[in-house]
């Protein structure tokens, strides 16, 4: 490196542009797996498109020439209102993708949170000794490995469970069908002729496609075939399971439970009920239901029916620290970002997470200076001005 800048982290000057090198570094299969939605991907340009509807109304007289950005989210202090949500495979971007983006995090201040699909175990992710940690996973049809996975999540020191309810069907995404996308992908003789135009990818990767796997799956004495795993893991969860099925699992997991894929405030408020510490307020950035609200819209009256007896965190659009205020103004406690993760994590790894986390930490200082908003509880909604 002889102590230059890499020319990604030169060009990657914010979130768009990190998304333009990924674009630039990754075969095209892999690249629309991480970036495409479902269907016609409406909900995906509603999500980042929802935040041009909401105009900050700054008040420059607050006196907020030093910024505090920490917030305290379930006992652990965040440096800021940010952190990286449950994305799956990060270990076909870049080697051990997750370890990568997790240790990242933590460097950061922030948490990370490890998708039930990652290619690592969740006891190899604890290994790195990264904290805060979260783990990502569903209500099976099997309730046993329902149990099983909150056990080991538990003993690994993972500090919450992140139950995502919006995936029980899996969606329509055409990016996927259009491209014959696989996992692994195909290395055919015409498929790496293909690939060698992103050599780079395909030099540091060509000794891992052969492990990649969903870590989490595996079991003593099964098969280790990723196919077959792939498609249990798809078969597993349940789309029978009811509130009941969260009240159970409230019942065995001792640390902070969440659900992610909440957009209806009437699920808001009866998560609270069923003893819920916190919700993501999500579409699953726009790759399940096409036709789906944008999560920032869905956000305020969640928040309104929650009513702070619970934390509301924002998933999905976010691409900017202004993103954030808005987010927070709007009622949510905390923002995770997916694709933008993904997006440093192919051009840069370790080092690209770092970066783009990094961008968010300097947008949002500066959006709350410009704004006259001296620390976090300073975020309100009337710094917001909406289109009618």
């Amino acid at each position: 490196m002889n102590g230059r800048t890499p020319g990604w982290q030169r060009r990657g000057f914010n979130i768009a542009a990190m998304r333009t090198e990924a674009q630039r570094v990754l075969p095209r299969a892999i690249f629309d797996f991480v970036d495409g939605g479902a269907g016609d991907e409406v909900t995906l340009r509603r999500n980042e498109a929802a935040f041009d509807e909401v105009s900050l109304l700054p008040r420059p007289l607050g006196g907020a020439a030093k910024r505090d950005m920490s917030i305290t989210l379930f006992g652990q202090k965040l440096s800021m209102p940010l952190m990286v949500a449950p994305t799956g495979l990060a270990g076909l971007l870049w080697p051990q993708g997750e370890a990568a983006s997790a240790r990242a995090a933590a460097a950061a201040g922030t948490a990370y949170c490890l998708s039930h699909g990652s290619v690592c175990t969740l006891e190899a992710l604890a290994e790195t000794g990264a904290t805060p940690r979260w783990m990502q996973t569903y209500i099976y049809k099997d309730r046993e490995l329902t149990r099983e996975i909150a056990g080991r999540a538990e003993a690994a020191g993972y500090k919450a469970l992140v139950v995502t309810i919006d995936t029980q069907i899996v969606g329509n995404r055409e990016r996927d069908t259009r491209n014959g996308f696989t996992i692994p992908p195909r290395l055919s003789v015409g498929e790496v002729a293909r690939m060698a135009f992103k050599l780079p990818w395909l030099m540091r990767m060509r000794s891992e496609i052969p492990k990649i796997t969903f870590g989490n799956y595996k079991r003593p004495g099964e098969a280790e075939d990723l196919t077959a795993l792939a498609e249990r893991m798809l078969s597993l969860p349940d789309p029978a399971f009811t509130w009941r099925d969260i009240e159970w699992l409230r019942g065995i997991w001792p640390g902070a439970l969440l659900l992610k894929g909440v957009l209806h405030p009437a699920d808001g408020a009866e998560a609270v009920a069923n003893g819920v510490d916190g919700m993501l307020v999500s579409n699953h950035g726009g790759r399940q239901l096409d036709g789906a609200a944008a999560a920032l819209d869905a956000l305020p009256a969640v928040a309104e029916a929650v009513d702070g007896r619970a934390a509301v965190l924002l998933d999905g659009g976010i691409r900017r620290g202004s993103h954030v205020i808005k987010a927070l103004a709007l009622g949510a406690d905390c923002c995770l970002i997916g694709r933008p993760q993904f997006w440093g994590l192919a051009v840069g790894g370790e080092a690209g997470v770092a970066h783009v986390l990094e961008i968010f930490r300097r947008e949002i200082d500066l959006a709350m200076g410009l704004s006259g908003l001296a620390k976090i509880s300073d975020i309100s909604r009337d710094i917001l001005l909406r289109k009618n």
